[in-house]
């Protein structure tokens, strides 16, 4: 589908974002999608991708990859026109093969799409709990067709994308259950559970994510919450301890006061590999029983 320039429109502040933390909603949600919109173009067949989240019925483009011209820069499309504002309203995805003779879509954004010289236009929404949060699209400047092989990555990765937004999501839900408090103040018990909750669910999707790049932001999701649920009043414990990732894993559900049957269900391991992950912990934090080390990891900043 040919080569693109080494142009890209900047991506969304991160220093900003990290700054103020991952769980910053909406940063954090421009930077989940920049990836994603990366992805597209890495992943895919198509050389010139871009995406924008849902923002009152409509999609603003924040992202783009791939780029020859500045002409889809600062482009906000309408629910219901285009190709997109119809991907976002139908919940589907939608292909303009030839997009300056397509009669199924309307042609508000011609200048934007046709000034960069796109011939072939595929749109897909993200969808999350049933509701568009936003579309990603990828282009080529040559007529190609679209088949399975071509569109399969490009459902991948908006599957990825909402994923994210979703787990994202729900830890700004139940971040917004506990009021900005003094630091001498201990957290409500049950606002403490929801996080612990949390961070066990955010750990077993993780284990199941094969891209590095969303299981390292993924991991930075659950240490913000490890550090948001710290009790002040209890001093943190110094160890010199390393646990491996699938020994957090089943601590985590441990914590949860899961059985090792059901542990082994939510992380997909058999019984016997979580006793063993289990006691290897247990060793690790010198402890001779499962809350002893839960309380151990605690203490020391490893589990919430």
């Amino acid at each position: 589908m040919g080569a693109s320039l080494p142009h890209r429109v900047p991506s969304p502040d991160r220093t900003r974002a990290g700054s103020r933390g991952e769980l910053d909603g909406t940063v954090g949600d421009a930077v989940a999608l920049d990836h994603a919109v990366a992805d597209l173009v890495r992943r895919t067949r198509f050389p010139v991708a871009f995406g924008g989240l849902a923002v009152d019925d409509e999609i603003r483009v924040t992202s783009i990859h791939g780029a020859r011209t500045h002409n889809l820069q600062g482009l906000v499309v309408k629910a219901s026109r285009g190709l997109g504002g119809r991907a976002l309203v139908e919940k589907r995805p939608r292909l303009a093969l030839d997009y300056r003779s397509s009669r199924s879509i309307t042609h508000d954004y011609d200048r934007a799409v046709l000034g960069e010289g796109i011939a072939t236009l595929f749109a897909v929404p993200v969808l999350v709990s049933g509701r568009a949060r936003g579309v990603i699209y990828c282009g080529s400047w040559a007529e190609s067709p679209v088949g399975d092989v071509v569109a399969r990555p490009a459902f991948t990765v908006a599957e990825e994308l909402s994923s994210e937004l979703r787990i994202r999501d729900e830890v700004q839900r139940r971040l917004a259950l506990s009021p900005v408090r003094a630091a001498a103040d201990p957290m409500p018990a049950a606002t403490r559970e929801e996080l612990r909750e949390t961070y066990a669910e955010l750990r077993s999707i993780a284990a199941v994510v094969d891209d590095p790049a969303l299981r390292a932001r993924l991991g930075r999701l659950e240490q913000r919450l490890a550090t948001l649920s710290h009790d002040a009043a209890d001093p943190p414990l110094e160890l010199d301890v390393r646990l491996s990732p699938r020994e957090v894993d089943v601590l985590a559900c441990a914590a949860l006061g899961s059985t090792n049957a059901e542990i082994a269900a939510t992380l997909d391991l058999k019984e016997g590999t979580v006793k063993s992950y289990l006691q290897s912990a247990m060793a690790k934090l010198d402890a001779s029983t499962r809350h002893a080390a839960v309380v151990t990891a605690r203490r020391a900043g490893l589990l919430p």
